[in-house]
């Protein structure tokens, strides 16, 4: 086979090409310390390492939603934090103002200053996280939850809590709706509740009550009627059947189904106690009950019954508020956790995904200088060899 001169030139110079084009994909390797620049570098690991790309930004942005979740829940917490701290401060204001010792111009210093309170706990109740939204309002974090109407505090957001997707499989709410913390309130002990009868005329007054057994508790709507000025009693249910006869000693308490209801005073003939199952009330409502009762103006044994009565039921329904307040925070505090324990992983996770996108990715070092020095060699050799086979000539061997 003949080998032309232009074909020889032309070999030559391919070869040194494709010397140059490798030294210059080294050198660019070494400059960038990757050694994977594009898919034609190696397709196996550029189809791995998208995906570890794909996986770092997903971790990102689960990061990002934790973020926002930590801090609108941090909020909470503290939102909820004041509302015991002026729950907890209510509370002694009532007891101090259903002490009987307290005169009428007392009681409404009191009243007013829990008007304050009242308006201190509407502010909590619509509080903003630092981009505006509302804390309590669920989904609906752009409307104010709680506003002033004239049948009382009216909720405006709905009952549901916006969720995060913070993994891949794990989402958790960023919040609780102002139903949740300041609405759906259980009544009384949680089981029941006692009211006495708007006509009663005796001094018989309302105490504590509490659960026995809760497996002989039987929901309905009870009435408590005594009848006659010595103390005795019938208990009859919603159908009007006798469920319990007794006589009541004097600040003592009357226990049946399980349950036991402390009185003091005596009540009279003809007077009555209602006892039902514990619906719900709202904290609003709960203040704007001791406020009333504070406000009013006893005169007679039957008022200051009535009186030191409906505070009684409202300093316990303050306790049932605080203690929900509290499950309301634990429950913050378990999402905070999660959040915590999922961040913690999260950053595992990226750790190894960083790891094994170096080691799919990142060059070493070492090898690349030696293969660059030896494709610097090859290619000078290549240019002295060519530079000598260019200059042969036939006429040069001719005589």
């Amino acid at each position: 086979m003949r080998i032309s001169t232009p074909l020889m030139h032309y070999r030559a110079l391919q070869t040194m090409l494709a010397q140059q084009e490798q030294l210059s994909k080294t050198q660019n390797q070494i400059a960038l310390g990757r050694r994977v620049n594009s898919p034609a570098d190696d397709p196996v690991a550029s189809v791995h390492i998208l995906e570890m790309q794909r996986a770092l930004k997903e971790a990102e942005q689960y990061g990002m939603n934790a973020n926002m979740a930590v801090n609108r829940l941090t909020l909470e917490e503290q939102a909820l934090q004041d509302v015991g701290t002026l729950l907890q401060y209510v509370s002694e204001r009532a007891v101090q103002g259903n002490n009987a010792s307290v005169d009428e111009g007392s009681r409404r210093m009191i009243a007013a200053d829990l008007r304050g309170r009242l308006k201190e706990l509407m502010d909590i109740a619509n509080r903003r996280d630092a981009n505006g939204e509302y804390l309590f309002s669920g989904y609906s974090t752009s409307t104010q939850p709680f506003a002033m109407t004239a049948a009382g505090v009216a909720y405006f957001g709905d009952q549901n809590s916006r969720e995060l997707q913070v993994g891949p499989t794990q989402r958790v709410a960023d919040g609780h709706s102002g139903y949740q913390v300041f609405l759906g309130i259980p009544q009384g002990n949680g089981l029941f509740v006692v009211s006495p009868g708007a006509n009663n005329v005796g001094n018989g007054t309302l105490g504590s009550t509490s659960v026995l057994d809760r497996s002989q508790w039987v929901p309905d709507d009870y009435t408590i009627t005594f009848t006659d000025d010595e103390g005795a009693y019938e208990i009859v249910d919603g159908l009007g059947n006798v469920v319990a006869t007794g006589t009541y000693a004097r600040d003592g308490a009357i226990v049946f189904n399980g349950i036991s209801i402390s009185l003091s005073g005596m009540p009279a003939a003809n007077d009555t106690f209602a006892v039902s199952a514990s619906a719900t009330e709202d904290l609003f409502t709960t203040l704007d009950k001791i406020i009333a009762a504070l406000e009013s103006n006893p005169l007679t044994d039957a008022e200051r019954a009535q009186f030191h009565s409906a505070m009684a039921n409202a300093i316990q329904q303050l306790q049932t508020a605080g203690d929900h307040i509290l499950g309301v925070r634990s429950e913050v505090g378990t999402r905070l956790s999660a959040l915590e324990t999922a961040e913690n992983a999260r950053e595992d996770l990226k750790v190894e995904l960083q790891r094994m996108t170096s080691e799919l990715r990142d060059l070493d070092y070492a090898e690349a200088i030696s293969r660059m020095n030896q494709q610097l060699l090859g290619l000078e050799a290549a240019q002295a060899s060519y530079v000598r086979i260019s200059q042969l000539s036939l006429f040069d061997y001719l005589k």
